[in-house]
């Protein structure tokens, strides 16, 4: 992998070196070892992104240590500046750990720094009585001096951890809000797809219906001059008989798809009844079975139930028809022998249907479509069935969608209201 120097060109990394090299000039006198611990300890600095917080919190305390040692050896360390160095640490801590940790790493540091002390008590008692070796002694200020380091390590770290935690939940706040932001603007282009969608079938209902009316007077003229014809023609003259009868059968298949363009045009007028949702999707199961054909015919339907969803009021005739309508779909899409899924749940103030399954699912550039009249994919569809589901369910308050995967299979959900209950 290349080395990227740019991303050590960052404003943080140059304000530590400013910083850690100031501190090796204006520290005259200081051996070369010194030196190279202060280097390493900003070294940590710059890397403690990469290498991580624990790490680097436990190399500063290891090299703090000798730093102070080292910076002034008598009398062993107590009287260093360089406790101030303590604090990268204990201020790392508390900006990454929880209050308990950065307790933690701030009385390991102020143990660091008081634990110079034992040297003076050792070095006193193995040369009490020696005129040739001074006794070390903690004068009253000094004292006060150590209690107020003691006591500054540790208002460092819970006032650091205090405004951290101040910062993460910030943070939080922030991203809860950007994501019930992003919940509301993918729920409004949602309602913008629904409005859409809505006002195109309001505008392709109106065009169907007026058609499918001028359609049926000349359809019903036709097939009576093919039955007249049909009567009226020798019995010998088969060519002839054989047209009516076509034309019969087409005007019927016409008028069969101008009453479906009808049921699809003009206003529902709902019956509804309080009923149980699952007697409601077992008549549709039913209906489903003894209507498949084909390949349709070996679909197995698996019912996976609420019994928490309470009675609701819904046209069940209607009801019943989306619901057989989305089966004989998913059979349509499905492999011989596959099972479908009826799924039903309760979902805060709604109630939800899904059937699912497991077939060829929906080419993604599509499922904006497939709810549009006269979209169909299917060599012998007219494109109204989902259109009329879809229709049906917003008139009882709520809402159809679908989700695919293509090769994976397909879910449709329609979404009722728990309040028609």
């Amino acid at each position: 992998m290349r080395f990227d120097w740019r991303s050590f060109l960052r404003p943080d990394y140059l304000i530590w070196l400013v910083l850690f090299t100031a501190l090796a000039v204006f520290s005259p006198g200081q051996s070369p070892l010194v030196i190279t611990i202060l280097i390493l300890i900003g070294a940590v600095q710059v890397f403690e992104p990469r290498i991580g917080a624990r790490l680097a919190i436990v190399i500063d305390l290891l090299l703090c240590y000798p730093l102070i040692f080292l910076s002034q050896p008598w009398p062993f360390g107590i009287r260093s500046s360089y406790w101030v160095m303590l604090l990268l640490p204990v201020i790392s801590a508390a900006a990454n750990f929880s209050l308990l940790g950065t307790a933690v790493v701030a009385v390991i540091a102020c143990l660091l720094d008081l634990s110079f002390l034992a040297f003076i008590w050792q070095h006193n008692a193995m040369f009490a009585g020696d005129p040739t070796e001074p006794q070390y002694v903690i004068l009253p200020d000094e004292q006060l001096e150590l209690a107020l380091r003691m006591l500054s390590v540790l208002l460092v770290s819970y006032l650091t951890h205090q405004l951290a935690k101040a910062k993460r939940e910030e943070a939080i706040k922030y991203q809860r809000a950007a994501a019930e932001l992003a919940d509301a603007n993918r729920n409004l282009k949602e309602a913008e797809a629904q409005v859409r969608r809505s006002e195109r079938l309001a505008a392709l209902g109106q065009l169907t219906a007026g058609l499918a009316h001028e359609l049926r007077n000349p359809m019903g003229t036709m097939k009576t001059s093919a039955e007249m014809l049909a009567r009226s023609v020798e019995k010998e003259n088969d060519v002839a008989r054989e047209m009516a009868g076509f034309i019969r059968e087409e005007v019927d298949r016409t008028n069969s798809l101008i009453t479906r363009f009808l049921d699809f045009a003009r206003p529902q007028s709902l019956r509804r009844e309080t009923g149980d949702l699952s007697a409601m999707l077992d008549r549709a199961i039913e209906r489903f079975e003894r209507e498949k054909i084909g390949a349709a015919s070996s679909i197995t339907v698996y019912k996976n139930y609420d019994p928490a969803i309470p009675p609701l009021a819904f046209d069940s005739e209607l009801m019943e028809r989306v619901v057989a309508n989305l089966l004989t779909n998913a059979a349509q899409a499905s492999p011989s022998g596959a099972v479908v899924t009826v799924k039903t749940r309760l979902i805060e103030n709604n109630v939800e249907i899904a059937v699912i399954d497991r077939g060829s699912g929906i080419d993604p550039k599509n499922l904006e479509s497939i709810f549009n009249p006269f979209f169909t994919t299917k060599p012998e569809g007219t494109g109204l069935g989902l259109a009329i589901c879809s229709k049906i369910v917003d008139e009882h308050g709520g809402h159809i969608a679908v989700e695919s995967t293509l090769g994976e299979g397909s879910v449709f959900r329609v979404i009722l209201p728990a309040a028609m209950s």
